[in-house]
């Protein structure tokens, strides 16, 4: 194939999270085939997300399994009418395949997963279930896959997923610090006590002894900054009185203008605390240190669902072993904290040299 004029259709249409962890992928794409047009499919919740991203050229919005029959038909003549050389999806449903199938795109790449498989062209066998790396890993697997099968010759790629240039990184901290009178010299810490609605996490008095521990254990008291999406400010609320009683700093920040903004406010933080959640994901791809709670079974590992950071700033957190390892509430904020501190001292040591501080 002649890379001038390639189109290729990459499907990764379902959560945040998920999507976040597919800009690895993207990017391959984008640094293999600089001359390529990359569309995207997604839902409309992550459609704001894939505008941002720096390695798409258009998304194309997918009305989802319910849609009525017209959107449904309505899509595949929008898929069909693109004329893509390729398309790359990243999590297989019989639907989906269904859909490239019917567009014609000519080469279809996926894993190789139970009947959806026999849709596409090339398949891929990961076994995902078994948890053996990171997602995206997985999805980088399956764009380097495709790009053996158009014949090129694969390069790595490396973090961060989604750069920002010091300049960029600035603006948001000073916008930050002027909406919230923030403290210049101390670190901020971002702490998402919300789950959208998908993954396990600690519970809120949980995450008020967390913050507590690591507010006294800390040298330089953080200054925490309670994340809060749609239908989560009420809690974060109720956590900053309950940490202001304590004598501890926080400010409220809720999603209000928009879901890119947000996300690329998070390249603020200092440190990004919270489940294994869409903004936890968001906060990787911006190669924000993170510290992510996860449970311990199988299919949701910390592995699994590790942030898509450079090494070294990404830490995870599970329940202890010998017990329910789904048990969140066996992860203890004491425990938790320690662990974090030691995280957060490793991080100071190069702070020097780092932007989250020197931008301040």
């Amino acid at each position: 194939m002649p890379t001038a004029k390639q189109k290729i259709l990459v499907v990764r249409n379902d959560k945040i999270g998920d999507f976040m962890l597919a800009w690895p992928a993207l990017k391959l794409l984008r640094h293999q085939l600089p001359e390529a047009e990359i569309h995207v499919l997604v839902p409309t919740y992550t459609h704001p997300l894939a505008q941002a991203c720096p390695w798409v050229d258009q998304s194309i919005l997918d009305p989802g399994p319910k849609a009525h029959k017209k959107q449904q038909k309505a899509l595949i003549a929008n898929l069909k009418s693109q004329g893509y050389d390729a398309a790359l999806t990243l999590f297989s449903t019989w639907r989906t395949g269904r859909l490239l199938a019917r567009a014609k795109v000519p080469l279809r790449v996926a894993p190789a997963t139970k009947l959806a498989q026999l849709w596409y062209t090339h398949t891929l066998k990961q076994r995902r279930s078994r948890s053996e790396k990171p997602e995206w890993r997985y999805n980088l697997e399956l764009a380097h896959f495709m790009l053996e099968a158009m014949g090129e010759l694969v390069l790595p790629v490396n973090p961060p997923f989604w750069p920002l240039s010091r300049e960029q990184r600035t603006q948001q901290k000073d916008w930050l610090q002027r909406q919230y009178a923030l403290p210049k010299a101390r670190p901020w810490f971002f702490l998402h006590t919300g789950s959208g609605g998908s993954a396990v996490n600690l519970d809120a008095y949980q995450y008020l002894e967390l913050a507590t521990a690591l507010s006294q254990r800390l040298q330089g008291q953080p200054w925490w900054i309670l994340t809060a999406g749609p239908d989560e400010e009420a809690q974060a609320l109720w956590l900053q009185d309950q940490l202001l009683e304590r004598d501890i700093e926080a400010s409220v920040y809720p999603s209000k203008h928009g879901l890119s903004s947000f996300a690329l406010s998070l390249s603020a933080a200092d440190l990004f605390i919270s489940g294994s959640t869409g903004l936890l994901h968001i906060a990787g791809a911006l190669d924000v240190p993170t510290v992510g709670f996860y449970p311990g079974h199988k299919s949701a590992t910390s592995l699994r669902w590790q942030t898509c950071n450079s090494e070294r700033r990404t830490w995870a957190i599970s329940p202890p072993e010998g017990g329910d390892t789904s048990d969140m509430h066996r992860i203890r904020p004491q425990d938790a904290a320690l662990e974090i501190t030691r995280y957060w001292e490793a991080l100071a040591a190069a702070m020097p040299k780092d932007w989250h501080t020197s931008q301040k």
